[in-house]
């Protein structure tokens, strides 16, 4: 299985977890928010391993742009889930699905090097 990178092409960490891969070698598989949407059952499982907290991002462009009752709406998992679906730049940024079954967020190059060489 390759892994599998969502996140938004545009996006400055996505750039920079997709420029790392690259140079390290390892083939993956590119999933555009923005084109292709966010897959429920995908992130009913990151919602799952992560969990809404470090899956929401409450400190991008998105969010802070949202109106309060919006934001007031995603206190809980599912709020959140609701909000993730309807917006999807509001997803910390990139998530990845990992051959082994793992789940990470963010962009972490040691944690990476871990997973991709492992």
């Amino acid at each position: 299985m390759t892994p599998i990178l969502y996140g938004i092409p545009n996006c400055d960490t996505v750039k920079k977890a997709r420029a790392w891969l690259a140079d390290q070698g390892v083939a993956h598989v590119f999933h555009d928010f923005r084109k292709q949407g966010v897959p429920p059952a995908r992130l009913d499982a990151w919602l799952q391993a992560a969990g809404p907290d470090r899956l929401l991002n409450r400190q991008g462009t998105t969010w802070r742009k949202l109106d309060p009752a919006v934001q007031a709406r995603s206190t809980d998992a599912e709020g959140a889930r609701a909000l993730m679906l309807e917006q999807p730049s509001v997803i910390k940024r990139p998530v990845v699905e990992w051959p082994d079954g793992g789940i990470t967020v963010g962009f972490d190059a040691a944690q990476w090097t871990l997973r991709s060489h492992p």
